[in-house]
């Protein structure tokens, strides 16, 4: 399979989106048997609805636990890229989609979230928090890749 050049390259997935009833209980659950634990550098994110993020002891996997009643949401595949592909990466979905999404600052990261046809969610996400910004004050997510 040829692999397209145009397309910014993803660097891992970075974590997935889990729509849980009861995030104490989750918690919980996700720590006695996935070994996964709260990630207290993230935990502000958990206000006003925002997720309680759970990871690995080496930091390799992440769950986003978001409290919704069932039946409302699907899950979100979360890609990982660096500071400097992140714009490309959204240079590329503006081409691409006829939505095409706009940054998202999470005060430690940045994202970026579209849906496939079928209305499946995604994230590109960058914790190269200070070269996304620059880029974007700078005006690089509107030149055209390279």
């Amino acid at each position: 399979m040829q692999e397209d050049s145009m397309t910014p390259p993803l660097a891992d997935i970075d974590h997935l989106h889990v729509h849980v009833s009861d995030r104490a209980a989750a918690e919980s659950w996700y720590a006695r048997v996935l070994g996964l634990h709260r990630d207290p550098a993230l935990s502000f994110w958990m206000r006003d609805g925002g997720p309680l993020v759970v990871r690995n002891g080496d930091g390799s996997v992440h769950l986003s636990l978001f409290e919704r009643p069932f039946g409302n949401g699907r899950t979100t595949l979360a890609f990982r890229v660096s500071g400097i592909v992140f714009l490309p990466w959204l240079r590329h979905l503006r081409d691409q989609l006829p939505s095409p999404p706009a940054p998202v600052d999470h005060e430690v990261s940045w994202s970026l979230y579209f849906q496939d046809p079928d209305g499946n969610p995604f994230e590109i996400t960058s914790y190269e928090y200070d070269v996304v910004r620059d880029g974007l004050h700078r005006g690089a997510d509107s030149a055209s890749p390279a």
